[in-house]
């Protein structure tokens, strides 16, 4: 691989499982944990893009869509918010999902008060700065100065480790190995959708709207919406 492709997988790498560990033994309050996460997730990448060259024409195109692949990522999505609120519907039997709450507001401070507004924060901004860290970076960059599989293997399964630290107490190990496989999956396909359009919004869209079920449910659990 080219030097290039080593700096961002190793820079890559640091900043995911560092927020992964950070999540899982540290456990600050949500709004450290969002500041850490911004310099991270944006600075890294947006420092590697100033630096090579053509990098602001790529990061424009990163940015940039047609109305098309934009109707279609925003149906997949709404397939998506369907199918998760679906899938805690019937599941809401068999999984403890009151734990998860008051782990929430024991360990980072999301409550019944705040979590409107952390839901809103998660849903619009948190899904734009994981797309960029992850498919703009981690997918989009890797793939101009290493093989393509690799760059779809790493960050699919990068996106993945990341979500280790802040669910692995939520559930039984074989649903969070289950909820592990599903976030590799959606790594892959978020960078489908991104390589066939050459832009963010196609997998932000999708990755919106699967935030904004999740956050309905939490909603539901914090007693928000009944």
């Amino acid at each position: 691989m080219k030097r290039q492709a080593w700096y961002i997988v190793g820079s890559a790498l640091l900043c995911a499982l560092g927020m992964s560990l950070l999540d899982g033994l540290v456990q600050p309050t949500y709004a450290v944990k969002s500041l850490l996460k911004l310099a991270l997730f944006l600075l890294v990448p947006l420092l590697y893009y100033l630096r090579v060259p053509e990098g602001r024409a790529l990061l424009r195109t990163l940015f940039t869509a047609g109305k098309g692949t934009l109707r279609r990522a925003l149906a997949l999505g709404l397939g998506v918010f369907a199918a998760i609120l679906a899938a805690y519907f019937l599941l809401h039997g068999q999984i403890d999902f009151t734990r998860i709450a008051a782990q929430l507001s024991g360990n980072v401070g999301v409550n019944r008060e705040n979590f409107l507004y952390v839901a809103l924060y998660i849903s619009l901004f948190n899904s734009l700065l994981e797309e960029f860290f992850f498919r703009g970076y981690a997918f989009a960059a890797l793939a101009r100065c290493a093989p393509r599989a690799l760059a779809y293997a790493f960050s699919a399964v990068l996106f993945a480790l990341y979500h280790v630290g802040m669910t692995a107490r939520w559930f039984h190990p074989a649903i969070f190995l289950l909820s592990m496989l599903g976030l590799a999956f959606g790594g892959l396909l978020f960078n489908r959708l991104n390589e066939t359009s050459g832009s963010l919004y196609p997998s932000w869209l999708v990755h919106l709207c699967a935030n904004l079920a999740i956050n309905t449910v939490g909603l539901l659990l914090f007693g928000v919406i009944r």
